[in-house]
């Protein structure tokens, strides 16, 4: 399949996600709204999602799959082989770093949680229930994710870019119990609960998902005993850098946690809900393209094919700017009128949506550059590089935590989502140099030229954003109708501003669009 057909395969399913996670978020503002058991079920829910991201989705997948494709063109049974050796490994592990984490969760939560949490005992004894009933969903989906390695090593994408909807499926049913019920605090906190158990539930399902995906593909992972092999030690070697290497976003989630602890109560909530409207892109276009170019990249590299392994890599980036500069900009400019379009009511105060939509626009500075971390950190994996990516995590990483030293106390939490912004910028500058350095991979003139082209038509869309606000933003506190003839407006506004630039200055032309479509071998 082509590029385009692959991201448009992942890119599309997981749009269907982010609708109902979008469908989750509005309901958990209106049913728990800001602080208190919303701060705790964040939190709760946070550690084992952040530990997945990080570990199952980020760095395992960047070193197994290039191994596995490797064994793949040896021999199949070979790569079977494989992929049992890491499973026997890999389960025992995540057996005992979960009971370990469960047992201890009273003082990780302490770790992370702010002074009004740690204060209120009742509601942090239900944040301590909530992560410990939550976090076998980490067991269940680091299980899944080596399925989903294996189904998209195949070019079969569509099964783990679809798991995630059953995530959303759970939380969407705790959550309407919540909605039925009458507002009050014993509601929000049995809510809270059920939200926990849906969370390890929705876990045991994409597991048993993929695990039907992957048989019905015809690979079979055999059972073997738990050994160090040395294919599992040469795994064992390129993880652990990976995890920084592949994980600076959650990485800088972490750091986020830690400094959310001397901030007001609400602003976990603020940043988790602001998250969501920067995941959205981010998922669709970043972890799309990244998905979709490692097997690729890795086959391309392997027959010493750098023509091919160059032409991937471009098309990669000039897609992800002619998706991506056009949603930042758009975020940027009118964040605010989603999060309260869709968000504010209830619980949720006009209060919670002003910040949280300021929150929204200090992150989206640095959304291209988190979608280009995708998009160039597969060049290293595929040449079971790890290492490089983990300097340079670690030097954007430094310059986050010197952002948010300055930034928090003049700017609070959306200090914090700047910060990390500039912190995803450095890595990506670091990034290309590198390659460029190395001759891995060095931007054609013919991309820069159109990448430009790009950025001049998302400045004609934020300049028609810009004048379209002052007219719409007073139907926001309208009703049901107006809100959505707002949000129908921004729309309508974004895509027909950004389109019609786009055919003006020639970013979409027919021999573009084969270029894209033009199939990978």
């Amino acid at each position: 399949m082509s590029l385009l057909k692959n991201v448009g395969t992942i890119g599309g399913l997981t749009l269907v996600s982010r609708l109902f996670g979008f469908a989750r978020d509005i309901m958990l503002a209106r049913v728990l709204g800001a602080g208190g058991v919303a701060d705790a079920w964040q939190l709760a829910f946070q550690l084992p999602n952040l530990f997945r991201r990080l570990f199952a989705e980020g760095a395992f997948a960047s070193a197994f799959v290039p191994l596995f494709n490797r064994h793949m063109g040896e021999d199949e049974s070979a790569a079977r082989r494989f992929a049992g050796e890491v499973l026997a490994v890999l389960l025992p592990i995540l057996v005992v770093f979960g009971a370990v984490m469960m047992l201890a969760m009273p003082w990780v939560l302490w770790a992370f949680a702010n002074e009004e949490l740690r204060g209120d005992a009742r509601t942090y004894a239900l944040a301590v229930t909530m992560g410990r009933i939550a976090f076998p969903y980490l067991m269940f989906m680091s299980l899944a994710t080596l399925m989903a390695a294996i189904l998209n090593s195949l070019s079969r994408f569509a099964a783990a870019a679809a798991a995630p909807i059953l995530l959303n499926i759970c939380l969407l049913a705790a959550l309407g119990w919540g909605a039925l019920q009458p507002a009050s605090e014993a509601t929000r906190a049995a809510t809270g609960t059920y939200l926990a158990i849906a969370v390890s539930v929705s876990g045991l399902l994409q597991l048993l998902w993929l695990y039907w995906f992957m048989r019905r593909a015809g690979f079979r992972i055999p059972r073997l005993a738990p050994k160090i092999t040395v294919r599992v030690k040469e795994m064992g070697v390129l993880i652990v850098p990976a995890v920084f290497g592949a994980g600076v976003y959650q990485i800088s989630r972490f750091i986020d946690l830690a400094f959310i602890r001397g901030l007001p109560d609400g602003s976990l909530t603020y940043m988790a809900m602001a998250d969501r409207w920067n995941q959205l892109p981010l998922g669709i276009i970043g972890i799309a393209l990244g998905t979709a170019i490692l097997p690729a990249l890795s086959r391309y590299i392997s027959r010493k094919e750098d023509d091919e392994a160059v032409r991937l890599q471009a098309n990669a980036i000039e897609l992800a700017m002619l998706l991506t500069l056009p949603c930042a900009a758009a975020l940027f400019i009118t964040g605010f009128a989603f999060v309260k379009a869709f968000m504010e009511g209830q619980a949720f105060t006009p209060e919670d949506a002003r910040t949280t939509g300021m929150v929204t626009s200090a992150l989206v500075v640095g959304l291209p550059a988190y979608v280009l971390v995708k998009v160039l950190t597969p060049n290293f994996f595929a040449r079971a590089d790890t290492r490089t990516p983990v300097y340079t995590a670690a030097a954007s990483l430094v310059v986050t935590v010197a952002a948010n030293l300055v930034l928090v106390p003049l700017i609070g939490v959306v200090g914090l989502a700047l910060g990390g912004a500039i912190g995803a910028w450095v890595n990506i500058a670091l990034l290309g140099a590198i390659l460029a350095r190395r001759g891995h991979f060095r931007l054609p003139a013919r991309v820069l030229w159109r990448i430009g082209r790009i950025a001049l038509a998302t400045g004609v869309m934020g300049a028609a954003l810009m004048v379209l606000m002052p007219l719409v933003t007073p139907w926001l506190d309208g009703a049901l109708v107006m809100r959505l003839a707002a949000i129908g407006a921004i729309l309508g506004v974004s895509l027909v501003s950004y389109g019609g630039a786009c055919v003006l200055f020639g970013v979409l032309d027919k021999a573009t669009v084969e270029r894209l479509m033009r199939r990978q071998s």
